[in-house]
């Protein structure tokens, strides 16, 4: 019970920060418009009819899963800013489980992900991509899994920094390529073998495909867009959670013992 409790202080802790971030409620909205509107308007007037699928459609759920990735790793640099004002020494002198605490920063930057879903989906209606609600609503449990997987995933990262403007400077580092090699904006089924390569080592890969592959199922779209089947990415996505929030734990853990 006491790491329960633990774990949804720290989750709520986060969504509280959340909303009184402005700037931050604020770029929840301005990211979507640029890509979702410019990137996914120009890619559909330009390639719709050739790649034979719903451009608009394609972005709008690449973003989806991308800032579900990217908004949960994100988030956990703040366990850094935890360390540099001794917050993070005083919760670790707590009678809880060391996990506890991760898996509540990461329960918590997954909520604050959810909520910043709310304005790429209203973007997405009031410029009118082509939604289909019954799919959307699938991918409520779908980004369950993407968020945590991103936030395990900064985990992993977090636990190598040791400052918050060294995370400030390695976190866009590793995640804005991953926005490109994941095929948030454009399909990468065929690429040269490099990209393939890194494509294929990039964690948000598999959250993004996961996502399109619930979205998609039964489609005639299914093969154009989808790399693999849906079962076959989520288990990618467990081992990687799994091994990221065990390998991070141990190293966060590790430094903030020999502080």
């Amino acid at each position: 019970m006491k790491n329960i409790n633990a774990i949804l202080t720290i989750a709520f802790r986060d969504v509280l920060k959340f909303l009184r971030d402005r700037p931050r409620i604020l770029a929840t909205f301005i990211f979507p418009i640029i890509f979702i509107g410019v990137l996914g308007g120009s890619f559909q007037s330009n390639l719709g009819k050739v790649a034979g699928f719903n451009f608009l459609t394609f972005v709008f759920v690449g973003v989806i899963a991308q800032t579900l990735f990217q908004s949960a790793a994100s988030g956990i640099i703040s366990l850094i800013e935890d360390r540099e004002n001794d917050f993070s020494q005083e919760i670790f002198i707590a009678p809880i489980s060391r996990y506890s605490i991760i898996i509540g920063k990461i329960f918590g930057e997954s909520l604050v992900a959810y909520l910043q879903i709310i304005g790429v989906i209203a973007f997405g209606l009031i410029i009118g991509v082509p939604i289909i609600l019954p799919r959307l609503l699938l991918l409520i449990p779908v980004g369950v899994i993407v968020a945590l997987s991103g936030g395990s995933f900064g985990v992993l990262i977090m636990s190598q920094l040791n400052t918050q403007r060294a995370a400030n400077q390695v976190f866009p580092f590793v995640l804005l390529p991953q926005f490109f090699l994941a095929g948030v904006f454009t399909p990468i089924k065929i690429l040269p073998i490099y990209l393939l390569i890194l494509s294929r080592i990039s964690p948000m890969t598999y959250g993004v495909d996961f996502a399109r592959g619930i979205y998609y199922w039964g489609t005639p779209e299914y093969q154009k867009i989808v790399l693999y089947n849906p079962l076959v990415d989520l288990t990618i996505l467990i081992v990687m959670f799994v091994s990221f929030i065990g390998i991070g734990t141990y190293f966060f853990v590790r430094n903030e013992r020999n502080k």
